[in-house]
């Protein structure tokens, strides 16, 4: 009966233990998510469904104007009413007015409110394009902690394997104090090491959460896997950034939003029409009477000045746009090139690191450990040979995330989604 308890419960504890195991969040994953909750991309949607929605009421209407009172009615209310051949004086008069809207004007007034949306859309792209690079370089930094903990722990039971064989060794005056010691302090060094590790996974953990809109304390896994991009040089060219930047799209639909409220002040210079119906009910034995009449509002020199100056305003705001976008252009271009440049001079190290030095440093490693173990060697040349390659595996690891970073930037530059 305790058997059948003891299963039980080991049952129930490797359930536990499968529950709580972290769940590996995959980089698209972290992408979609982003892309899905963040309040910001949120926040763009809702601006460009309120624009789309005031673009639908550009083509009303102005509201008709009512009025009411007497017309031509003398002070004296005596004239009001008729007596013997005097008909009487006075009216009382309704009317409305209202006026035309100029179809010319309508129409470019929804063009300019239908396309004001189109500029956010853009922004919201850039944003997504940003809230992506930031994801992705901390999703990658995230990995190489990962890795460098892993590497940190299993240098940490060899360290005890050391120490513990040491403590056996000195016994029987095989080993020196100052090695032991010097291994002790490795391994304290170490567990420091660790400890800083641990922290900086946790903040990355923190600020990927919040990326996602999340609970911050959620913990998960980063996906192991990498891939080394090779850009082509020809992706660099103004014409292929210009298609892919949303930055620069955005510059261009500001340039024909200009375009558009250009357009839009020209109407304005067109004369407005409207229609007038006024209906009189007379005093005393006048007959009834009514006027009905066409309206025209003519712009002269003197009004229209204001829309005058607006269109040349937006003819300069134009230009300035248009010079904003080269100098983006350039700027992109140029810092491209350079982290090229910086990616190639990045990989050729980290190929140097994992195919010579490393292997190098592993078999001297490899070779004063076994001379220790035969009692041939000492082991402060291990440990000098231990801290080498565990320098030489540290610094391929920050070879490896730099050139992930880097990767990230030109993808930003790029606005590569994945």
């Amino acid at each position: 009966m305790s058997k059948n308890k003891y299963l039980i419960a080991l049952c129930f504890w490797m359930l536990h233990i499968s529950i709580l195991k972290a769940q590996t969040l995959s980089l698209d994953e972290l992408l979609d998510k982003i892309k899905k909750n963040h309040p910001q991309l949120k926040m763009f949607d809702t601006d460009i469904q309120s624009m789309d929605a005031a673009a639908e009421g550009a083509k009303s209407w102005m509201p008709p104007q009512v009025q009411a009172g007497f017309f031509m009615t003398p002070y004296n209310p005596t004239f009001w009413k008729s007596d013997g051949e005097f008909t009487g004086m006075g009216n009382f008069m309704i009317g409305s007015t209202q006026m035309i809207p100029n179809a010319k004007k309508q129409r470019a007034e929804y063009e300019y409110m239908n396309a004001m949306s189109s500029l956010e859309k853009e922004n919201k792209n850039y944003t997504i394009n940003q809230l992506y690079a930031i994801g992705k370089t901390n999703y990658y930094e995230l990995m190489i902690l990962n890795k460098k903990a892993r590497k940190a722990n299993e240098n940490l039971l060899l360290l005890n394997y050391m120490i513990e064989s040491m403590e056996i060794r000195y016994q029987y005056n095989m080993d020196k104090l100052p090695a032991y010691y010097k291994a002790k302090s490795n391994y304290s060094t170490l567990q420091n090491m660790i400890f800083m590790l641990e922290n900086g996974m946790s903040q990355k953990m923190i600020l990927l959460n919040t990326l996602m809109v999340r609970d911050k304390n959620i913990s998960f896994e980063v996906d192991s896997t990498y891939t080394l991009v090779d850009f082509e040089y020809d992706l660099v060219d103004t014409t292929n950034l210009s298609k892919n930047r949303s930055d620069i799209k955005a510059i261009d639909k500001s340039i024909k939003l200009n375009q558009l409220k250009i357009e839009v002040e020209k109407t304005k210079l067109l004369p407005d029409f409207g229609i007038r119906y006024d209906h009189m009910f007379a005093f005393g034995q006048t007959p009834q009477q009514f006027t009905f009449m066409g309206m025209i509002n003519i712009p002269m020199s003197w009004s229209t000045k204001m829309g005058k100056a607006n269109i040349k305003s937006y003819q300069i705001k134009n230009e300035s746009l248009q010079w904003q976008k080269q100098m983006v252009l350039n700027e992109a271009s140029g810092m491209i090139l350079a982290m090229r440049t910086e990616l190639d001079n990045l990989k050729n190290q980290y190929s140097i690191y994992e195919k010579s030095i490393i292997p190098a440093r592993r078999k001297n490693y490899d070779i004063t450990l076994l001379a220790w173990q035969n009692n041939v060697g000492e082991l402060f040349q291990v440990l000098d040979a231990w801290e080498s390659l565990n320098m030489a595996e540290l610094d391929l690891l920050d070879k490896l995330q730099q050139i992930l970073v880097t990767q990230v930037e030109i993808e930003k530059q790029l606005e590569i989604e994945k």
